[in-house]
Parts: C-alpha cells; structure tokens; sequence
C-alpha cells in the first residue's frame, strides 16, 4: 500500500441498507424505484423505465436514496452475467428507493471518502471479477454474499487525491465513450449495409422468379430430408455426452455472423447418435435457429459423417439441381423472411417457430442462373461486413480493456 493510504473494508467505511419491499400497511406513497433493469455495464444509472409504484410509506422512508448513494446488484444475473454491478444515484430531485434485488451503500464520512471515488473502485471490482468469486448460483439466478462483499478491503488515499483521480478517470472515460459510440455506431453501419443490399435483391423479382412454400418444396423434393432437431424421449441426457464422437449442436453454437462455432459443441458416442431417429444433419445443410434464440442461420461446413442437432435448430438440405444452399441460406438471412417468423413469434408466449409453422413459410426461388448470380455478389458483401464486423468488435474489447487497465493504475496508485 501506497504511503498516506488507508486500508479498511467496505463495512467500515459504508452503511449498507437492504432493498425495498412494497409493504401492505397504509399509508401508500408513490416512489420511483430502481431495479436490476436500470444498471448499465458502465456502471452509470439508465432512468429511461423507471419503475413508479406505491409502496408502504413507513418502509420508504428507512430506503430513502439520496444524492451520492451508490446502489449495488445483489441478486439476478444469469448464466453468463455475474452480479454485483453499482450504479451511482446523481438525482438530486424525485423520491427514489431501490429494489429488494438490490442495496444501497452510503459513504459513512463524506470528509474521508468521496463517494464518486468509491463508486468507481467498485466498478472496478465488478469489472476485474472481484464480486464474481463471491457469489452463489440457484435455479438460473446468482445471489452476491453480503458478508463477503462487505468484507472487500478498501484501500483509499487522502480526500484531495481522490477528487484529483476522480477527475482523471472522469476525462479519461468521456474520451473512451466517445470513442465507443463512434466504434458501435460503425459497427452497425457495417451490418446494415449488407441488411440493405440483402432487402434490394429480394424486393425486386425478376422472370421466373416463384414464392413457394417449404410443404411445396419438400413435396417437389426441392428440400430434402426431415428436418426437425431432436426432442421429446429421443433428446440426450446430460449424462450421456462424452468427450469426443458424434457433434451435437444446438442453437447457440450459430454465432449470429453466418458461422457455426464446432467448439461449442457437445458430442455423442456413435452408439448412442444412432439411437436418434431426427436431426441428423449433413455437409452442406443449412441450419435455421428456430427456438430460445430465434434468427441465426448458417451452412453446415463439415467433414464429418453426421453432426446431430438439438431441438433449438433445424435443417434445410438443397436440392443443388434447383436451390444453392448459399442462395437459401442469404434468402433466409432477408427481412422478406425474418417478418414471416417474427409474425408467428408474436403471436405466441414462448421464443419459438415450431417446424409446422415453418412449413408454411414462403420461400422465393429464382432460377438457378440467377441464384448463383445473387450468391456471387452476396458472399463477397457478407465477407466485407463479416471483416468489418470483427474489426470493431476487437476495436470495442481494445477500449473496455483500456478502461480496465486506467481503472487498475488508478486503484494501485498508479496515476
């Protein structure tokens, strides 16, 4: 620890308040609370959906927040999301409180610590895995140990030395947002250009072109196979995958840019894959994300005899003498039909696009010539976006680590 520095935990230096709950004695006020869905990553508080809702007045009024509370996520998460984000309440109008998924930490002695100070170490200790370590998993849900948290040491230099690293990171992190935004706002323009190039070609039909049904191309035999994933009694247990065999993929193995990510896969003795009777998908198949996440679709790419799919995913194999897997494969990516299965989802509770209603979805067939012409002219697109696209994203992972690395220097005396 650095000379002048002082060294205690959160505890000593934090009064922590649990979350508020609604409470069914009157009298009622209404209040403004903010919950999980309020956090950002940057640790700033999103007041776009502020929830106002009447609340007990006698319970609001020991969870007041004020002017330099920070609030901190203590349940919630997800299986890729740890808890343990800190937003920095900066109202200093309304009547707020804060969620019983949360808590709220209030500096003890504003003449010792600065609150914006504190707010930042913290988001530091979120971002560097700090709050990670001390938190439980159950039922899809993560739960942060409060007395772990508050246990956390809390090293700090003297009150002007904090406001001078405040306003560094502060300038810093303005820099960087901008330079985030401009980045994200490239990176969208780089896939809306090949969205909008997508929309041209099948918005503009040509002699011979047809819209037929998937029933009316399996009927020709145009579409080949059976192509629902695998469910019900046939589905694998969790026990019954090893470590090397038969692929079995499901839908998060499409990474939303065209490919098929293998290393995600999960694998099948050949016994146990001969045992399934659907989803047996092949080289060169196009596969359809239909379920939980809806919309990815990419062409099997494989040397393998058989690659097993789940029931999130189904396949489509061309006929070549009528339909290129890359032409459906581009059709399928086009809002012409997106808004057919978006139609379907919204008429439904649950994410999904059952393989009936896919039958029933319209395809737009040109004739072969014209299929390989559009393949042409669409790959070479899809390359560039796909370039673009993994060019911003290592440009974004490069400033949220510039951030982590300013954050680092900063809290080891560093600045």
């Amino acid at each position: 620890m650095r000379e002048g520095w002082t060294a205690k935990t959160l505890d000593d230096v934090c009064h922590f308040s649990n979350g508020l709950w609604k409470g069914d004695k009157p009298p009622f006020v209404t209040v403004g609370v903010i919950r999980n869905t309020n956090f950002t990553k940057e640790g700033t508080l999103d007041d776009s959906d502020i929830a106002f809702i009447e609340v007990e007045a006698k319970k609001f009024e020991k969870r007041r927040l004020q002017f330099g509370d920070i609030i901190l996520e203590k349940s919630g998460g997800g299986p890729k999301q740890p808890v343990g984000r800190v937003v920095l309440f900066d109202k200093q109008d309304g009547e707020f409180s804060f969620s019983n998924f949360t808590a709220a930490l209030r500096v003890r002695d504003p003449g010792e610590v600065d609150f914006r100070y504190l707010h930042k170490f913290l988001h530091w200790a979120y971002l560097s895995g700090v709050t990670e370590a001390i938190q439980s998993h159950s039922t899809g849900i993560r739960n942060l140990n409060g007395d772990a948290y508050k246990a956390i040491p809390f090293t700090y230099p003297p009150l002007a030395e904090q406001q001078r690293i405040v306003a560094l990171l502060d300038e810093a992190f303005a820099g960087l947002a901008t330079a985030k935004a401009n980045t994200e706002r490239n990176l969208q323009n780089a896939r809306a250009l090949f969205e909008s190039h997508l929309q041209s070609v099948f918005s503009q039909r040509g002699e011979g072109w047809e819209s037929v049904s998937l029933e009316t191309l399996l009927n020709r035999r145009w579409i080949e196979g059976h192509l629902d994933g695998n469910h019900g009694s046939d589905y694998p247990r969790k026990e019954e995958f090893v470590q090397e065999g038969v692929p079995y993929i499901s839908a998060n193995c499409l990474d939303g840019q065209s490919n098929i990510d293998m290393s995600r896969a999960k694998f099948l003795t050949p016994a146990r894959a001969g045992l399934l009777r659907k989803g047996i998908s092949r080289n060169r198949d196009v596969l359809f994300a239909h379920n939980a996440t809806v919309g990815p679709v990419a062409i099997l790419h494989t040397v393998e005899e058989k690659v097993i799919l789940s029931t999130s995913l189904t396949y489509y194999r061309c006929n070549p003498n009528h339909i290129l897997a890359e032409y459906l494969a581009h059709y399928m990516r086009s809002q012409e039909f997106k808004k057919q299965y978006l139609q379907v989802m919204r008429q439904s509770t649950r994410n999904q696009v059952p393989i009936t209603k896919q039958r029933e979805f319209f395809h737009i067939i040109p004739p072969l010539e014209d299929q390989e012409r559009i393949v042409g002219t669409l790959d070479g697109l899809l390359e560039n976006s796909q370039h673009l696209t993994r060019l911003y994203e290592r440009k974004l992972a490069a400033l949220e680590e510039l951030k982590k690395s300013l954050l680092h220097q900063a809290f080891n005396g560093e600045l």
